[in-house]
């Protein structure tokens, strides 16, 4: 489910490790494993030489052709050798720096890349372009994905507010300084959450009713407008939002990762505010 995949990663910390082997020329078989490289990949014009993908990596639609390896955090070392990549693309969390280390002895490069921010997306657009050969189209992109993460914050006053609410049961929200509270801001709304300095964080559902936000947001699997399953509990009813239906049902696979459509999603976010 998408909220578990949200939340999973949310709470991973992660750092730029690109690997130290040294670079022989343009990879042709890569093997990207997170969504969010697929979909970069693929808009900087390198999407004819990725040979490997997760189960999750389902955009563009081109990207269902390629063959799935599996789950990306971690990764199944086999299932990816089997592919013969010469670049193997990874998001840097713990479980798959041990992979990376796997595949590297192997003799298979390897790379892993921070991505969990907009202000992450520049460079990681700019890392794919210089490995693949594609800088340019990269640098075009990324110039534009740096231009999502200098949004002014809204005003405490005259913002519309939300909560992302990405569990129901114990209620885990969204924080500061995460992906989907930048996309909140930059839709020109506020998180009620914005002051807990965490990307998630658990808390009470009398928390969440005393924030009183206008909007809850929840992501859905399927991308339709149907209220989420809490919203039927007598305990939620607690939070007036959810009395009134308030609720801004938004695709996972568009809200869910950072990534070359992260304008749109903020394009989609405002304009159901402005409802």
């Amino acid at each position: 489910m998408v909220l578990r995949r949200l939340l999973f990663v949310v709470l991973v910390l992660a750092s730029c490790r690109p690997s130290g082997r040294p670079a022989v020329g343009p990879p042709r078989r890569i093997v990207s494993l997170l969504p969010s490289f697929t979909e970069i990949l693929f808009a900087i014009g390198a999407g004819d030489r990725v040979v490997g993908r997760t189960k999750w990596c389902d955009y563009p639609p081109a990207a269902l052709a390629v063959p799935s390896v599996g789950e990306g955090l971690p990764p199944n070392v086999e299932a990816v050798a089997a592919r013969h990549p010469d670049l193997v693309v990874l998001y840097n969390a713990g479980p798959n720096v041990t992979a990376a280390e796997q595949l590297e002895r192997i003799g298979i490069r390897t790379v892993l890349i921070d991505l969990n921010r907009l202000e992450d997306l520049g460079p990681a657009t700019r890392t794919l372009g210089r490995l693949t050969g594609f800088a340019a189209r990269a640098e075009s992109l990324a110039a534009f994905l740096d231009s999502l993460s200098h949004q002014p914050p809204p005003s405490s006053t005259t913002s519309t507010t939300l909560a992302f609410v990405v569990w129901d049961n114990p209620p885990i929200i969204i924080g500061h300084g995460s992906y989907l509270d930048e996309l909140a801001t930059a839709a020109g709304a506020r998180n009620v959450f914005s002051d807990i300095p965490a990307p998630s964080a658990q808390v009470s559902l009398e928390t969440i009713a005393a924030r009183n936000p206008q909007w809850i947001a929840v992501l859905s699997d399927s991308g339709m407008p149907s209220l989420p399953g809490f919203a039927k509990r007598r305990e939620w009813r607690a939070v007036r939002a959810v009395r009134d239906g308030h609720f801004l049902m938004v695709p996972g696979s568009l809200f869910g990762r950072p990534g070359p459509r992260s304008g749109e999603a903020i394009r989609q976010l405002r304009a159901l505010l402005a409802r």
